[in-house]
């Protein structure tokens, strides 16, 4: 017989351990003043610059001191190594681009020598299309769970439908306050990353709801709460191996890759993980209790309507007793009088 793993068990543990950690993600964020919004939802300057003779970021934030909005970053290593420099931009200034492109190049060539820098790309991001990609990207990701929801309420029914939710808004919300807390790179790669982690771990939770609803139908004589840990030991070796593979191939892409590549592919690694987990603690976890709160709900209903019947029923057996003490009364009347009658003719008898 197969070994079933209980993993609803220690469901509450693991739930507040989630929430816990999520809580702790999202305050260490805005303890350290929010995301590290890219320059694709931030308004400004972006250039990726090759410097001869720089030797580290504090070499070259002190050669860019005074720029409004500073921030540097490395991308590559060893004499690969360039710098990506990023600025705030000035609305009110119309030739903000230009003007800023030339004091980054001054100021560079004054501290490491004429000719040192070297532009290898620019980008620059307005402020009206900053905030119209934040916009979009959080109605585009809203509808895109609520057509999951749907789907899923049509697939399966609303419970499993809710559950599948409310493990991708954990999902989410975990590796957005890993993202926030660890000061990585808000971009539209950090966005992909977490449609990506969106699709996986809806994969996993539908393949184990699939299998518990075919057991729930199959097996008759266990609780739901057994049937969901048996249907989570049947695809736990299915889940894990998907999961490892897609690990390993992501965890590559990570030690090999630079800058946007090497933080999308952490946010995926993170992902997988915490879409695995949820698929087996959180979604399971969720759907239990809404059945638990269904079935306490019926038992009680049918608790009241028994209750409702006894008490109707009660009267009419009051009601029996005290006909049936009637009978009886009478019938002990008849039995005297009968007694009575048949004295009286026995003195009729002895008088004659």
């Amino acid at each position: 017989m197969e070994k079933v793993i209980r993993f609803t068990k220690n469901r509450y543990i693991f739930l507040t351990i989630s929430i816990l950690m999520i809580f702790a993600f999202w305050i260490g964020t805005f303890a350290q003043g929010g995301f590290n919004f890219g320059i694709d939802f931030k308004a400004g300057l972006n250039q990726q610059i090759r410097i001869e003779g720089a030797d580290g970021i504090s070499v070259v934030k002190d050669a860019l001191d005074g720029i409004d909005a500073l921030q540097v970053q490395t991308i590559g290593t060893g004499k690969s190594m360039n710098y990506m420099v990023r600025t705030g931009v000035d609305e009110s200034n119309k030739n903000f681009q230009a003007e800023t492109e030339k004091l980054i190049m001054d100021k560079l060539e004054a501290a490491f020598g004429t000719g040192s820098a070297t532009v290898e790309s620019t980008e620059f991001v307005g402020a009206r299309f900053a905030g119209n990609l934040t916009s979009q990207t959080v109605f585009l990701t809203l509808v895109a769970m609520a057509l999951i929801l749907i789907y899923i309420w049509f697939r399966f029914k609303l419970n499993y439908a809710v559950s599948a939710i409310m493990a991708i808004i954990h999902d989410v919300l975990f590796l957005m306050g890993f993202i926030g807390i660890m000061q990585m790179e808000f971009s539209t790669a950090t966005i992909a990353a977490v449609l990506t982690i969106i699709g996986y771990s809806l994969n996993d939770t539908i393949v184990i709801f699939d299998r518990i609803r075919e057991n729930t139908r199959l097996v008759k004589d266990k609780s739901f709460m057994e049937v969901i840990n048996t249907s989570i030991t049947q695809s736990l070796s299915r889940t894990l191996i998907t999961s490892l593979t897609t690990f390993i191939a992501v965890l590559f892409i990570f030690i090999i890759g630079t800058g946007t590549i090497k933080t999308f592919a952490l946010s995926l690694i993170v992902g997988i993980i915490v879409g695995t987990y949820s698929s087996i603690y959180i979604a399971s976890t969720i759907l239990l209790a809404w059945h638990d709160k269904v079935a306490n709900k019926v038992k009680a209903k049918v608790t009241s309507t028994k209750a409702v019947d006894e008490k109707k029923a009660a009267p009419a057996k009051i009601s029996d007793k005290t006909e049936e003490a009637k009978i009886k009364q009478s019938a002990d009347e008849i039995a005297e009088a009968t007694e009575k009658r048949r004295l009286s003719k026995l003195k009729k008898k002895k008088k004659k």
